[in-house]
């Protein structure tokens, strides 16, 4: 017989009425993330730097009644992380988590020898680092700074499988800053740990996203890589998404969350 004290299932996943913020929210991952969240009744900004995608998408997900609302944000910028992060707050009276998603990919040894490592261009490097790396410093630093005096709060990293080994789809700047915010992920965690704030980081494989400009070097290779022989979809990060945001994740944190088709269950990449 079940105990009624305890609770059911949908209790532990409901984020209902709570406030979350999530960077790079107008495409790809970011925005699967807000959809959930969204269905699942909880208020959601959209911090992105296209102001077209930030119209478009809180638009259409504002047709259907859902409880959104958008910011332009470049997460290089600190002060204006701090901004949209506050008047969030402000708004809600909250910040119940924050998912700190936005990043970019540029180039690929894979294809172009031209970014090896002797050839590899420092101006690459300092573009990618200071989105995959500084801009999320800045945005765990402003959720940080909210969610610590609140006694309470989610901060979920995106960070990439390409970061917990080496990668040759990628080029050495999406590997080495991936690597970074998972470091990151596991120091914030120790340092919030008494504040009632986690944090986690999920470390996504291959999912059809923006974030390649445009690589792709076809299905049949993804088949080598991934043992579920295709690219993610990006409904498929929504559970992990989730989980990671309600109260069935109450006792988790530092933790790193691979969701990568069975990748790192490989002994080789190619």
């Amino acid at each position: 017989m079940s105990d009624p004290s305890r609770p059911r299932a949908g209790a532990l996943f409901d984020v209902s009425g709570r406030a979350f913020a999530v960077t790079g929210g107008g495409s790809g991952l970011g925005l699967a993330v807000a959809e959930i969240l969204l269905d699942e009744g909880a208020t959601v900004t959209v911090l992105d730097h296209s102001a077209e995608r930030v119209e478009r998408e809180t638009a259409r997900l504002r047709a259907d009644g859902r409880p959104v609302r958008g910011q332009v944000v470049d997460v290089t910028e600190p002060g204006a992380v701090d901004a949209a992060l506050c008047a969030t707050f402000d708004e809600d009276g909250r910040l119940d988590g924050v998912f700190v998603n936005a990043g970019i990919s540029i180039g690929s040894s894979y294809t172009d020898p031209a970014w090896r490592i002797e050839e590899f261009p420092m101006d690459s490097w300092q573009r990618v680092a200071a989105v995959n790396l500084d801009g999320v410093l800045a945005t765990l630093r402003s959720a940080a700074g909210l969610m610590r005096p609140q006694g309470r709060g989610k901060i979920v990293l995106t960070a990439s499988t390409a970061g917990l080994r080496t990668d040759p789809m990628v080029a050495y700047s999406y590997v080495a800053t991936k690597a970074a915010v998972v470091s990151l992920g596991r120091q914030a965690a120790l340092d919030l740990a008494g504040s009632g704030v986690t944090v986690n980081t999920i470390a996504p494989g291959p999912f059809r996203t923006n974030i390649g400009s445009g690589f792709d070097p076809g299905e049949e290779v993804w088949k080598q890589t991934v043992p579920l022989g295709r690219i993610g979809h990006t409904d498929e990060l929504k559970g992990l998404a989730l989980l990671l945001a309600s109260d069935a994740s109450s006792y988790m944190t530092g933790g790193i969350y691979p969701i990568d088709g069975g990748a790192l269950a490989l002994s080789h990449v190619l």
